[in-house]
């Protein structure tokens, strides 16, 4: 008679009422303790000589059973790939080809129960067992790992050789099931890089991981990057192996109580150590996992008919950069992000021809590119950039500071980009200082990520923020850093602010801009504090903020680096409560500081500008210069970009029209300033002073840019019609989400003579040139511009008078405000 149960529902054996040792056979035990208490190694060789031992163990019961031929006996599942930690389950299948005595399986499991181990048991058919799999996902991974121990091994043949071809027949239909369990796994357990008590095994980047990774490579559709992957699991098994001897049970969960026993077993340091060596192996499983489904992704899109003929795992696409996937016949659709890099498959790749070596700055392009696009950078790209790239030169090139920013400016799409390029060792290189918060536990409950982490959330928050302050590249800088001291000893403030004053310069900011990110790092903490100790009607209260922050730009920063940290640490770290007693203290402290943020100076005219101010006064035709800017690019490389030089007499629509110019030739404005001049007392004329640089692909010629600025000022050339016309029949792509665009009037203390409006967007191709047209369709002049592009934020101010060169109206500056808040959508 047959009997049937799931090795997914395990059976409780009976109560052997003693220590499990008692009720082995004779031998066994001993041996089975030896191995535990032994000097000899542990970890893996113990492991298999654990499953070896048993493997003979369970040989012996089925001969002592009289097992009759067609019957096996087949390990599965953890025990099948054959290691056992000290506590594990055995799972085992009794397979048979025809009617089996009830007597047989029971003289198999009672033995087993009787010696206290847990056994989870199956009797079944080639056919059931195929049938049971069939209907049951869990079942069929663990048949994926049927290793014969004794009986008739062309049985156990039979089945393995079934289960694989049934694996890989429905491998597109079962695979999108098993990634949603590895959803569920992750909602119930979390992710095991940053819990302070893991579980090992189920947690996101766990055991569990390596079994799913190793099965999806079994349906040859796709496979994971191995490097390091087989290190991780091994330590994890090991951690665990040391887990179960500490507590005696079989458990997965590393609790805060068994850490110290644990690292103590394995010869680790402290728990803090053992905690990073674990986190570290679950980043290395859950990166191999993202990689793995996206090329998963990318196959079953390409098999459901998108095109696309795909054949067996072998070749990577063309130029995806991916050392492993299928096979894309016919055109493969790539579309330009930026200079070098392209999107290919949903990934960023490198475009053709590329050389990384020579570009330094590439790897932050790339990044930047993908982390805006909603994008990541493909596993092999990430891999190419990481060993063929040079170190940035120091200071940082301008070109690679503002990357840096954009990538941070991206917000959450900035995470799996940052997790790769860390994966790769890229950001150890740009940020030496990170190896030691990487992986960095807090042992604090109000935190809920790692250091390392909780830094990227923090700049992820302040991503939403940028909108708040007149520098969100220092806002983005400084929540990256806040906490880059916790790898030091003593206070993390005042450590991080002294890693602060050497890294920022380094990275190419100027001692002024230097300052405050040091004052913001070393003070992240003090709004917060102060509001919640601290007597808030107090003068001193107010007075211990504006000895910290001496400006209004200074405590916007600090106001929304504080916010950032604090719903970056977890739900408990900021309430409704925190947050008003913080705004109600920077409010007083605004109040105090009023009128020390006054905008930009600007600095005198060159000669170069006033030649052709000159010029343009004499002849009334505009007159420009043009040349490429190298200051800050790193030796040998491209220049950065055009500093360009433009004077027309005065006109209406003069900033919409030649941003618009720019704007198709894909020049980016990085900064931008318009005045008026009067060279020769005949009249004003409008001084537009840029820099520009390539979105990608090279800079234009100096003649041919030159004589579309002169056809779109005499109105042969409709710049507006042709960006309209370029961007209707440019392929949609994705975006991300940004904060909506702010349109501010300034407080009139701004300046006495012109009414202030200020912008801060999320740049884009042609942002400028849209402002202008809002702004000459609203009827006002521009005196004077300061623009400026910070990563991918914009922050401008426009000076306005009515025609008579008057200060706006409040109610003419308000509707201004309106029309170009419509104008930016």
């Amino acid at each position: 008679m047959t009997t049937e149960s799931s090795p997914s529902d395990p059976v409780d054996p009976p109560d052997p009422g003693g220590p499990a040792e008692a009720f082995d056979p004779a031998g066994r035990a001993a041996a089975r303790a030896a191995l535990l208490a032994g000097p000899g190694p542990g970890g893996r060789p113990r492991r298999r000589a654990l499953a070896r031992l048993t493997d003979d163990w369970l040989a012996g019961l089925l001969a002592a059973a009289g097992a009759p031929p067609g019957v096996a006996l087949v390990a599965v599942g953890g025990y099948g790939r054959g290691e056992l930690s000290p506590r594990s389950d055995l799972d085992v299948l009794l397979l048979h080809d025809g009617p089996v005595a009830r007597e047989l399986p029971e003289r198999i499991w009672y033995p087993v129960w009787d010696a206290g181990a847990k056994l989870d048991h199956a009797v079944r058919t080639v056919a059931q067992a195929r049938s049971v799999a069939a209907a049951d996902l869990k079942a069929q991974l663990g048949l994926l790992d049927a290793r014969h121990l004794a009986g008739d091994r062309a049985l156990t043949d039979a089945l393995r050789s079934a289960v694989l071809t049934d694996w890989r027949a429905s491998a597109p239909a079962r695979l999108p099931e098993l990634r949603e369990l590895g959803r569920e796994r992750v909602e119930r357990h979390g992710e095991l890089s940053f819990l302070l008590e893991p579980d090992l095994k189920e947690a996101r980047g766990g055991l569990r991981d390596v079994v799913v990774l190793d099965a999806i490579a079994a349906t040859w559709l796709a496979d994971a990057p191995r490097d390091g992957l087989d290190a991780a699991a091994r330590r994890l098994a090991d951690v665990r192996d040391a887990l179960h001897l500490a507590t005696g049970r079989a458990t997965d969960r590393l609790s805060l109580q068994d850490q110290d026993q644990v690292a103590e077993r394995l010869g680790v340091l402290d728990a803090d150590t053992l905690l990073r060596q674990v986190y570290e192996a679950a980043r290395t499983i859950a990166y191999a996992g993202d990689v793995t489904w996206r090329a998963v992704d990318r196959v079953l899109a390409a098999r459901g008919g998108r095109g696309r003929r795909v054949r067996r795992l072998g070749i990577p696409f063309a130029g995806s950069g991916r050392g492993t996937g299928a096979v894309a016949r016919g055109a493969v659709e790539r579309r330009p992000l930026a200079e070098g890099v392209v999107e290919q498959d949903g990934e960023a790749v490198l475009a053709r021809g590329v050389r990384p070596g020579a570009d330094p700055v590439l790897p932050l392009r790339a990044a930047a590119a993908a982390a805006q696009n909603g994008l990541t950078v493909s596993y092999a790209t990430v891999r190419r950039l990481a060993a063929e790239c040079r170190p940035l030169p120091v200071p940082w090139p301008d070109e690679a500071r503002e990357q840096l920013v954009t990538l941070l400016g991206a917000g959450e799409p900035a995470v799996p980009v940052w997790e790769a390029m860390e994966a790769e060792g890229l950001v150890r290189r740009l940020l030496p200082d990170w190896e030691r918060v990487r992986c960095r536990p807090q042992r604090n409950a109000v935190h809920r990520w790692t250091v390392d982490r909780h830094l990227v959330e923090t700049a992820v928050r302040a991503a939403a923020m940028t909108r708040r302050v007149a520098r969100p590249d220092l806002l983005l800088v400084a929540a990256l850093l806040h906490d880059i001291g916790k790898g030091w000893p003593g206070d993390h403030s005042e450590a991080g602010e002294v890693i602060v004053r050497d890294l920022a310069p380094r990275m190419g900011f100027g001692p002024e801009d230097t300052e405050t990110l040091a004052v913001l790092v070393r003070h992240h903490l003090t709004l917060v504090d102060t509001a919640t100790r601290r007597d808030p009607d107090d003068p001193a209260t107010v007075e211990a903020i504006t000895k910290v922050v001496t400006t209004l730009p200074e405590l916007e920063l600090l106001h929304a680096l504080t916010e950032a940290d604090a719903l970056a640490t977890g739900p408990a770290a900021w309430s409704g409560w925190r947050a008003s007693l913080v705004d109600g203290l920077v409010a007083r402290a605004a109040d105090r500081l009023a009128g020390a943020g006054a905008g930009p100076a600007q600095a005198a005219p060159t000669a170069e500008q006033e030649r052709l101010a000159v010029e343009a006064a004499r002849t009334g035709q505009p007159a420009l210069s043009l040349r490429a800017r190298s200051e800050g690019a790193s030796p040998g490389a491209e220049p950065m970009g055009v500093e360009l030089n433009l004077a027309v007499p005065d006109r209406p629509g003069l900033l919409g029209t030649a941003a618009g110019v720019l704007a198709l030739h894909r020049l980016a404005v990085r900064s931008a300033g318009l005045r008026e001049l009067d060279p020769v007392g005949a009249g004003p004329v409008l001084l537009l002073s840029w820099r520009v640089a390539a979105e990608y692909g090279e800079l234009p010629e100096a003649a041919r840019l030159r004589a579309d600025l002169r056809r779109a000022l005499d109105g042969s050339l409709d710049v507006a019609r042709r960006l309209a016309e370029r961007d209707a029949a440019a392929p949609r792509r994705r975006g991300i989400p940004t904060p909506p665009p702010l349109v501010a009037v300034a407080p009139a203390v701004a300046s006495a003579s012109a009414t202030v409006l200020e912008v801060r967007a999320h740049d884009a191709p042609g942002l400028l040139h849209r402002i202008g047209r809002a702004l000459d369709g609203a009827g006002v002049r521009v005196r004077t511009a300061h623009v400026s592009t910070l990563g991918a934020e914009a922050v401008d101010s426009f000076y306005l008078t009515d025609e008579a060169g008057r200060p706006l109206t409040a109610r003419r500056a308000g509707e201004v405000a309106a029309a170009l808040r419509a104008a930016l959508g």
